[in-house]
């Protein structure tokens, strides 16, 4: 069983719609067994609110479906729970670093860097623009899943 755990700052736009995508990939690809895949925050601003509405509109103009959520943040103590934990900005990274404390078993990610253009995915709770988010965590999804 392959874990991945997805972050980003409040855990509604960016995680969640690459929890739904990669779930989605993960069935489609009829690999459904082999993964376990979640989503939490850096931060505690959104603890407890479902995923924003325009990550939903996205999801459902694409034809993923969007499960039940809410936002959550990562805690140190899971760190073992996980086989990669998937982040989407540098913010991101600094705030799981400040969060974790370490990485000694290498599996902090940038989303982006699993493919042929790393980068960060923006965030469209700032950008507005959940096509070009959405594209983003497609492409990061697909090149992650290739790679397992």
């Amino acid at each position: 069983m392959t874990r991945i755990l997805f972050i980003c700052h409040g855990n509604i736009c960016r995680s969640t719609m690459a929890q739904f995508v990669m779930e989605e990939l993960v069935r489609r690809a009829g690999r459904e067994g082999e993964f376990r895949i979640d989503s939490a925050a850096t931060s505690t601003e959104e603890l407890g609110n479902p995923p924003h509405h325009g990550t939903v509109r996205k999801l459902r103009e694409e034809g993923f479906p969007v499960g039940s959520h809410r936002a959550r943040r990562l805690s140190a103590a899971e760190y073992g729970d996980w086989d990669h934990i998937v982040y989407m900005d540098a913010e991101n990274a600094w705030g799981i670093s400040r969060i974790l404390r370490g990485d000694p078993d290498g599996k902090v990610s940038r989303l982006l860097d699993w493919t042929s253009r790393p980068g960060d995915v923006a965030d469209p709770w700032y950008t507005g623009d959940f096509d070009a988010t959405y594209r983003d965590v497609l492409a990061g999804c697909q090149a992650l899943l290739a790679a397992l």
